[in-house]
């Protein structure tokens, strides 16, 4: 009797079927494995920020960096995060989020995309930034950006504000660029990509409202602490001293599922 040796073709037919079927029903469950492999290596980033900020303020007795404000000299780099922990930032890789490393020059697209290249900043490229309400510029009155209405008596200024508030002001998070103002009216996103870089002008919120992490951002706060906080959620916290948290993108101030942009209605309400 002949001996036979190898598969027929249809039993190879039905062994490529079964390694098609299992392979679909694994890779869902190996993206959500990678996703949240990203959004924790994201939270270990921040929090090695969180030590940075801390051995800065420490060494400026709790006094913030003055950030991007006008003086008599314009507008400085050398007062901007970027430069003045750079001395204090021993890990490059924690610049940034796994989800978005490389550039927009680089081909990567928003939301994913890192801010930079500037040669301004001595980290050139990054993609987390600061709450720009942190800031402690030389300015006493007036506003940063008149056409916005930024009065500088709403900045934080110093990380010393009393312990009922700090677990609810935004320091470091995702961004896309270095930092941000938020306003209470600020709008939402239109779509998944339309974010406000770096002197587009508009909602600043937007630079924070990022879909990086399954319709989260993971956000530090001035106790130090990290959470996840969800896209809509954001519009709750208290960016600068006289921050509405119960504003018109908010549960509290109106806001009806409908009124999101389409991208954001599934996500949950605050």
């Amino acid at each position: 009797m002949r001996k036979r040796n190898g598969f027929t073709l249809i039993e190879l037919l039905v062994v490529i079927a079964i390694i098609a079927l299992l392979l679909a029903i694994l890779m869902p469950a190996l993206q959500r494995v990678r996703k949240q492999a990203r959004a924790v290596a994201c939270q270990s980033h921040l929090k090695q920020w969180c030590i940075v900020w801390s051995m800065y303020l420490n060494d400026h007795n709790g006094s913030f960096h003055p950030g991007w404000a006008p003086t008599s000299a314009g507008f400085l780099p050398s007062h901007t995060w970027p430069n003045v922990l750079a001395s204090y930032m021993k890990n490059e890789k924690i610049r940034f989020c796994p989800t978005a490393k490389k550039v927009r020059s680089e081909g990567a697209v928003d939301p994913y995309a890192a801010w930079g290249p500037r040669s301004a900043f001595k980290m050139t490229t990054g993609s987390y930034g600061v709450n720009g309400w942190v800031c402690n510029p030389s300015m006493a009155t007036g506003d940063l950006y008149p056409t916005r209405g930024e009065p500088v008596a709403w900045l934080w200024r110093t990380i010393n504000v009393g312990k009922g508030l700090t677990p609810r002001i935004p320091l470091f998070s995702g961004c896309c660029t270095i930092d941000g103002k938020p306003l209470k009216a600020d709008a939402p996103p239109e779509n998944v990509t339309d974010i406000a870089d770096w002197g587009s002008g508009g909602s600043e919120m937007k630079r924070f409202c990022l879909a990086r992490h399954e319709g989260a951002v993971n956000v530090t706060f001035f106790d130090f602490s990290l959470r996840k906080i969800g896209v809509k959620e954001l519009w709750t916290l208290k960016w600068h001293r006289e921050f509405d948290t119960a504003g018109p993108w908010t549960k509290a101030g109106g806001i009806r599922p409908e009124n999101w942009p389409q991208w954001m209605r599934g996500f949950r309400d605050y």
